[in-house]
């Protein structure tokens, strides 16, 4: 079983059952004793970051719009963003892994317009409590497996569960292929 850290990919298995998380693909961006936080990155809104967070839309990658990060904190929004050069961090932004990181949104967006590679903004979020994650994991809802930038930026998250899947080595490939209601089948 791959460790759960920050960086790493949930990608909800059949077995988890949960409408909040049934087929996402999850962004953990902070793992430790206390527990963990991430955001689900296939679960786009139709309101555009702009509406939201004025001025924020021209950082954002395509589409602009806020994605829905998780259940929890609804009202508050995270921002997800890749440096443009790693040794070039910008003021308001919190490394997470390599070029992947946090930016503060009160951060004036001048100081951070230039820095960024690409930005994603999430109205709440997905926690866990202490051992809570490892316990579904070890149930079997969850496939913890490697992220990528285009993971996180891509500007089409309507397949991301299936092509995070189909790009996993051995067997876990294969489950990309299931149908996500089977009962159509």
């Amino acid at each position: 079983m791959t460790e759960a850290r920050a960086g790493m990919l949930l990608v909800a298995t059949p077995a988890l059952l949960d409408p909040n998380f049934a087929d996402t693909v999850v962004l953990l961006l902070d793992v430790d004793e206390q527990g963990a936080l991430g955001v689900v990155l296939n679960r786009p809104s139709a309101i555009p970051v702009d509406d939201v967070l004025d001025g924020w839309g021209e950082v954002a990658a395509e589409p602009e719009v806020l994605y829905q990060g998780g259940p929890v904190g609804l009202q508050g929004a995270l921002a997800v963003a890749l440096l443009a050069r790693p040794d070039d961090v910008p003021v308001g932004f919190r490394v997470v892994d390599g070029r992947l990181g946090l930016v503060d949104l009160d951060t004036p967006l001048e100081l951070v317009r230039g820095g960024l590679e690409g930005l994603r903004v999430f109205a709440g979020y997905a926690g866990w409590g202490a051992d809570q994650l490892r316990g579904e994991i070890e149930e079997g809802s969850w496939y913890v497996v490697p992220g990528e930038a285009g993971d996180v930026f891509g500007s089409d998250a309507s397949d991301l569960w299936r092509d995070v899947l189909r790009r996993q080595p051995g067997e876990l490939a294969w489950h990309s292929t299931r149908p996500f209601d089977p009962g159509l089948n």
